[in-house]
């Protein structure tokens, strides 16, 4: 069986940028894509997604992005870019090809696949990202709801919820761009723990992003103490007006759901059609389960997150992660930030790969 240089688990954004890196190792990497195309999630998003940051603080290493730098680019503008950039990668990629398991051997690992094909490599990088599976808090009484009940990755348009008295659960970016979306055409409240804090888009008339990238905070290693924060949601002053004014409005979590209304924490009991869980997602790495080092330590936690330092895996050498939200900084998770965590993560596996080999041979 043929030894690879790298399996590269996903070709979204994380797994194409780190694919660009490890060609600039001079190593040829194949990619396992679980969807029909590399373009990662993105095609899945609702579909007037628009990014929050610029085009030219929104591109992988090696591709500029199209068009006017200034703009925010829409989800579709996203797909067709990183559509270009894994064609002009000339690497192998399977698409359609779920990796379903990993494991560590004398030699590096064996990656097996949901159609029972193995791939053997010295390296694997796991670039499912941090965004693959949606999260579902579990609610007091959703079991019993009666409504419609979707997350944030299966919304796609307002149309289908007209009239309809819709409550979206969150306070990030995409929770606040659906609600105020959907109020145009329903009776929304957007529903969180705590006020949903916003942060201006373009201070000083500059967007936010050109003063991150030129003071370097977007570069510090600040992954371990971002991780889990709540983020501001970037306002241009669109969001914070719509909410002041009602559409949506804002209301604080509420206590429970019954079969066909909400319960409030003040008490009030309102009938409710929909209930939109804008609350975020988890790493996709259930094929990691069984992945563990020499030592029998696993590369997961007990709560399935990977055990990493900065994107090496800590238990497995040879192993290791791209695309994790606060992987290293606050734009691990971007599309301008996979990038330079791929680069950091490739160097360190190279060097670990060199270190085993010179011990082999001793």
């Amino acid at each position: 069986m043929t030894l690879l240089d790298a399996v590269v688990i996903g070709a979204g954004q994380a797994g194409l940028a780190t694919a660009h890196v490890l060609r600039r190792h001079g190593l040829d990497p194949l990619l396992l894509e679980a969807g029909p195309s590399p373009t990662g999630s993105w095609s899945r998003y609702y579909d007037s997604l628009t990014l929050f940051s610029p085009a030219r603080f929104s591109e992988l290493p090696g591709l500029r992005f199209p068009g006017d730098p200034e703009r925010y680019p829409t989800r579709d503008e996203v797909v067709a870019y990183l559509a270009a950039y894994a064609e002009g990668l000339d690497v192998p990629i399977e698409v359609n090809t779920r990796a379903v398991a990993v494991t560590r051997t004398a030699q590096g690992f064996v990656t097996r696949a949901g159609d029972g094909r193995e791939f053997t490599s010295r390296l694997v990088i796991s670039a499912s990202g941090g965004f693959g599976a949606p999260y579902r808090p579990a609610l007091p009484g959703l079991d019993g709801f009666a409504g419609t009940v979707l997350h944030s990755a299966d919304y796609r348009a307002p149309e289908p919820f007209a009239g309809k008295r819709v409550v979206v659960m969150g306070a990030g970016n995409s929770a606040v761009q659906i609600a105020v979306e959907l109020a145009e055409v329903a009776a929304v409240t957007l529903a969180s723990r705590g006020p949903v804090r916003f942060m201006p888009q373009r201070p000083l008339g500059r967007d936010l992003h050109e003063w991150l990238h030129r003071s370097g905070l977007e570069r510090l290693p600040l992954g371990r103490l971002l991780r889990g924060r709540t983020v501001r949601v970037l306002d241009d002053g669109r969001y914070r007006a719509a909410i002041e004014a009602g559409r949506p409005d804002w209301r604080p979590m509420f206590a429970r759901l019954t079969p066909d209304a909400v319960a409030w924490a003040d008490g009030m009991v309102e009938p409710v059609d929909v209930v939109l869980l804008a609350t975020g997602f988890r790493p996709q790495v259930a094929h990691l389960a069984g992945c563990a080092g020499r030592d029998g330590r696993s590369a997961l936690d007990g709560t399935g997150y990977p055990v990493h330092d900065r994107g090496a895996s800590i238990t497995v050498p040879g192993l290791g992660f791209v695309g994790l939200e606060g992987q290293r900084g606050i734009a691990s998770a971007t599309l301008r930030g996979v990038g330079r965590d791929a680069a950091h993560v490739v160097q360190r596996l190279t060097a670990d790969v060199r270190r085993m080999a010179a011990v082999g041979a001793a």
